[in-house]
């Protein structure tokens, strides 16, 4: 793989990622049809090479949300080989606070691609049951990041369950270029649960679907 730019670990994976967390907005309504290629490729911004459900899903190495694991979460979903959770914890001074919220949504858990070779997180964001169903919380999430766009949503399921997916690309400060991000929502009965997975770049994402679709899959209701 090629080099790529150092990775901060100074401090919490949480804070240090806010560009990963929080970036603009834009939505389009629902296209049974639609895929993410629909999206216009341009150098500086690859479109989604294919419709997530097409992608083979990573074997299972591990299991996340359940009593004993690194978060315990409404759900619970397999891991793939060598992504290692952790908790996040809501920091105490309000400015950093804010960098593990995104809309309506919670950042608890995330799943670090970094011991498997790629650069890149599986994140897991609550949202309370008041701001509404999953689909609606999504398009919230979505909307409070900061210059996205090429907003493509689709019905789908998560594990036995129904769930809406998104596909999108935003604007990477660090990188100057545009990068893939996608992101699908389940409702339970503790409120709607978006699994969100982002990535240094493109390239990185991609590499990383294998185990986003592990997650997807997999996952049920606690």
């Amino acid at each position: 793989m090629p080099e790529r730019a150092p990775i901060r670990t100074a401090a919490p994976v949480a804070l240090l990622a806010a560009g990963l967390l929080l970036t603009g907005c834009g939505t389009q309504a629902d296209s049974p049809a639609a895929k993410p290629a629909a999206v216009a490729p341009t150098s500086a911004a690859p479109a989604p090479a294919a419709e997530p459900g097409l992608t083979k899903p990573a074997a299972a190495a591990g299991s996340l949300g359940g009593a004993g694991t690194a978060c315990v979460l409404p759900v619970a979903f397999s891991l793939a080989k060598d992504w290692k959770p952790k908790a996040i914890e809501t920091p105490e001074d309000p400015e950093f606070a804010a960098l593990t919220r995104q809309g309506p949504a919670f950042a608890h858990c995330e799943v670090d691609a970094k011991p498997a070779g790629n650069i890149g997180f599986l994140r897991v964001w609550t949202v309370p049951k008041d701001k509404g169903p999953a689909r609606a919380a999504l398009e919230a999430f979505v909307k409070a990041e900061k210059k996205s766009s090429g907003v493509l949503y689709k019905k789908t399921r998560a594990g036995a369950l129904p769930a809406v997916e998104v596909v999108y690309t935003v604007r990477s400060e660090a990188l100057d270029e545009k990068k893939q991000e996608r992101a699908f929502a389940v409702d339970t009965p503790k409120g709607p649960v978006i699994v969100h997975l982002g990535g240094l770049d493109s390239e990185e994402h991609r590499a990383m679907l294998p185990a986003y679709e592990l997650a997807k899959r997999s996952l049920t209701v606690r």
